[in-house]
């Protein structure tokens, strides 16, 4: 060895050795003076303010549209008479009756057709009355033809020969043609009466359908929500129908839908509906109207219920539209700030604050998805505040499991 490295060797022993006898000569002051910066730090941070502060975890996420309304029939039928001018006579059917197709709602006076029917019927009779005998001056006629043609056609030949002389000839000619005519009028008496029996049929048939009608009967199954009719009225399709029947009784919801929301709304989507008494009913979306109001700046949505027996048309209803889902991380939507570089959370690391950038998706009640930004398990500000700068140091208190339970509610 060089006498350079065996003194560069002593050198470092020495060093080593001077600096082991410094710190067992000082180690009580360092350790003092490191439980003082402990006790420090620990000051510093009970003066920081006490902020809650929440974990990111996967929640489920269901987007709703809120909605409200009235219900209303899914199909009102309109029940009037189709003849009018009779008295009614009978009234089998009130409100919130069910009926079946084809029931009898009502009937009317039917006196009068009755005798109508009945002075027709005989009419009837004397139109194939009539049809009968022009049927038989036909045959009389024709056959008086006949004669008077072969009577003719044998005058022909004697008169050429000079043994018939032309008189008798020309009646025999006259004989033969008036026989034509009888026929041809006794035809025409035929199709007249024919005629005259086709009209009468016409008649009888318009009033077995009026007599027919004086039922009036249910189009279609369902419950009857009004009845207007009155027992001693005259029947009349003026006015207000005399009945008014709720098609199958199928209810639905006639929502009004916030301008911005109608475009997430859809048809077939599930929606829920709070009816008067608090119960809530499953429903889905059956109409979207393509048409928003100018002065309300409101569409509108058909809402089908079904057939419920405790919904009452016209009553006002609430309801919830389920327009989208999905799962991801939820994060308070109160911890979200804004500014011109985009949306914001106020990060925890350790017991400091860092701005971090984020994306959101869906909202579900008090939670908001972060699409990009952060990750599961990441802290953050719950109530975001304006007076917190990047890099302050506070207190965090962690809420228990607040993101989990708003889910929880809101799903």
């Amino acid at each position: 060895m060089s006498k350079k490295s065996l003194l560069a060797a002593l050198l470092v022993l020495a060093g080593a050795g001077g600096g082991y006898v410094y710190w067992e000569k000082h180690k009580t002051e360092f350790a003092a003076a490191a439980v003082k910066a402990e006790m420090v730090k620990k000051e510093e941070t009970a003066k920081a303010p006490a902020i809650s502060v929440a974990k990111l975890k996967q929640s489920e996420f269901v987007e709703t549209a809120l909605v409200t309304g009235s219900l209303i029939a899914r199909e009102e039928i309109l029940v009037s008479p189709e003849i009018e001018g009779f008295r009614v006579l009978e009234l089998f059917a009130d409100e919130g009756s069910t009926v079946k197709k084809g029931q009898v709602l009502a009937r009317l006076v039917a006196e009068q057709l009755e005798a109508q029917v009945a002075q027709s019927d005989a009419n009837m009779a004397r139109a194939n009355a009539a049809i009968a005998q022009a049927k038989s001056r036909i045959t009389e006629a024709e056959a008086r033809k006949s004669e008077a043609d072969a009577q003719l056609e044998r005058a022909v030949p004697l008169k050429k020969s000079g043994y018939l002389s032309g008189s008798v000839y020309d009646q025999r000619e006259s004989a033969a043609r008036t026989s034509e005519a009888q026929v041809a009028a006794a035809r025409d008496g035929l199709t007249s009466a024919e005629a005259e029996k086709a009209q009468i049929e016409a008649q009888l048939r318009e009033l077995n359908w009026r007599r027919g009608n004086t039922e009036v009967k249910s189009p279609e199954d369902g419950i009857v929500s009004r009845r207007n009719a009155r027992l001693g009225a005259v029947a009349t399709a003026a006015g207000e129908p005399m009945f008014r029947i709720i098609a199958k009784g199928e209810i639905e919801l006639d929502a009004e839908v916030v301008e911005t929301e109608l475009g997430k709304v859809k048809d077939g989507q599930k929606a829920r509906v709070s009816v008067p008494g608090g119960a809530e009913v499953e429903g889905v979306v059956r109409l979207v109207s393509p048409e928003i109001d100018r002065t309300t700046r409101m569409g509108r949505a058909k809402i089908f219920l079904g057939a419920k027996p405790g919904l009452r048309i016209g009553a006002f209803a609430r309801g919830s539209i389920q327009t989208a889902s999905s799962r991801g991380l939820g994060a308070p939507t109160a911890a979200l700030m804004f500014d011109p570089a985009g949306t914001y959370v106020q990060l925890i690391d350790g017991d400091k604050v860092h701005r971090r950038l984020v994306k959101t998706g869906l909202v579900s009640g008090d939670l908001i998805e972060i699409t990009e930004g952060l990750k599961e398990g990441d802290t953050i500000v719950a109530r975001a505040g304006t007076f917190l700068r990047d890099g302050d140091i506070i207190r965090p208190i962690v809420l228990d499991d607040k993101i989990s339970a708003s889910a929880a509610e809101a799903k």
